[in-house]
């Protein structure tokens, strides 16, 4: 730990050094985006370019697999193991007038931006299930010095961007943000549920790559990202047991963590799918017929179908206790709680979900995504500004 403590340290002067320099150069007429999940950016980048002419720039963390390509666009890779994209990233940050991000970057804690710049937080989920942020209880683990960290990179959030008002009171807490700093103009990327051409056109591309999908039931296995990942090699669903049951009537598609797809032997390749890291999950989610999660973010989405999840909880007394919830599990999720492999075929096998339940969670975590929320937090954004740039354009 006090290695690690040690090398951001360090990472964070180089990183103030750096940006400090280039601070003396022209502020451009340019927002730059910082991504590690990618759709909320995706979706707010396409709707700054239809209502500005500002220059957009994308920075891409490792974990980001969304493909922001477009002719217009300035793409880099903001990762120090490549030298020069960081060097080219820190002067984007430096130089721009607005800055989008969608996760927890600790950059932001040495980043001292101009007073006319405006940090807006997107984030990455609808919803919460899990605590994060200062309600983290992993935080009594962490040194004064990350805590102290943590409390400077949120204080740097001049809006952080909500889809309800539940998430809003999530976000206070979480960020320590007041409500002045609340924007309630919902997820960028919900707009795709409400694209019905989007939508079927989406769908079309999955069939057509597999038809089995067609025909049978599709049942989405997406667990939520767990720390000690990298230590399990098994996913604790029973496959065999899976396949056995529902072989007839069923596929499975699973989405798993890289730490966990690596060592995966599909045994069962007619009957289950690893989709994991191949597709969209917005995409996924429209083909899907149950979703089995636990802990993740997803069902505030998925909810906006209508249709079905159950939570494959096996370590929830454990999970609670390492990293804790909003409140009852069980009253939270909008669906049935399971443990074990046979009860989660039982639920699937019995096949009555409570949709009463799933429409008033997705009206309550959904409050603000209505299908207009990219164009939404532009105007919310941007129509108030009245800023004098260089405006010079970088190649």
């Amino acid at each position: 730990m006090m290695f690690r403590e040690l090398a951001i340290t360090l990472y964070l002067f180089a990183f103030r050094v750096m940006f400090m320099i280039f601070k003396r150069f022209p502020q451009k007429k340019k927002t730059t985006f910082v991504a590690s999940f990618g759709e909320n950016i995706l979706y707010s980048a396409r709707a700054l370019e239809k209502q500005t002419d500002d220059q957009v720039v994308i920075l891409k963390t490792s974990h980001c697999s969304t493909d922001f390509r477009t002719p217009t666009r300035i793409i880099r890779t903001f990762e120090v193991s490549r030298m020069l994209d960081w060097l080219r990233s820190v002067y984007h940050l430096a130089t721009s007038h607005a800055i989008i991000v969608d996760n927890y970057y600790g950059f932001l804690a040495a980043a001292d931006f101009k007073p006319n710049v405006r940090c807006i937080q997107v984030w990455h989920a609808a919803g919460a299930i899990k605590k994060f942020g200062l309600e983290d209880p992993s935080n009594h683990y962490r040194s004064k010095s990350a805590n102290k960290r943590f409390r400077k990179v949120y204080s740097q959030f001049d809006s952080v961007v909500t889809g309800s008002d539940n998430m809003a009171s999530i976000f206070k807490r979480s960020f320590n943000v007041s409500e002045e700093r609340i924007l309630r103009t919902g997820i960028p990327r919900t707009d795709f549920f409400f694209d019905e051409a989007a939508k079927q056109e989406s769908r079309d591309a999955l069939i057509a790559e597999y038809p089995v999908l067609y025909d049978k039931k599709v049942l989405l296995y997406a667990p939520t990202y767990r720390d000690d990942t990298i230590d399990i090699k098994d996913i604790q669903l029973d496959i065999d047991k899976m396949h056995h049951a529902l072989k007839h009537d069923c596929v499975l598609l699973l989405r798993l963590h890289p730490a966990v797809e690596n060592a995966f032997q599909n045994k069962y390749p007619g009957f289950v799918f690893n989709v994991s890291g191949q597709h969209s999950l917005n995409h996924l989610l429209l083909v899907t017929d149950i979703l089995i999660t636990d802990y993740s973010s997803i069902p505030f989405e998925f909810s906006l179908l209508n249709r079905p999840m159950v939570f494959f909880a096996y370590d929830q007394e454990q999970y609670t206790e390492e990293r804790g919830f909003w409140g009852s599990y069980e009253e939270l999720v909008p669906g049935p709680v399971v443990t074990h492999t046979n009860e989660l075929i039982s639920v699937i096998e019995q096949n009555t979900f409570d949709f009463e339940r799933i429409k008033s969670f997705a009206d309550e975590w959904n409050q603000y995504s209505q299908g207009t929320a990219s164009d939404s937090l532009i105007k919310a954004v941007y129509q108030t500004e009245d800023r004098t740039y260089d405006v010079v354009r970088e190649a």
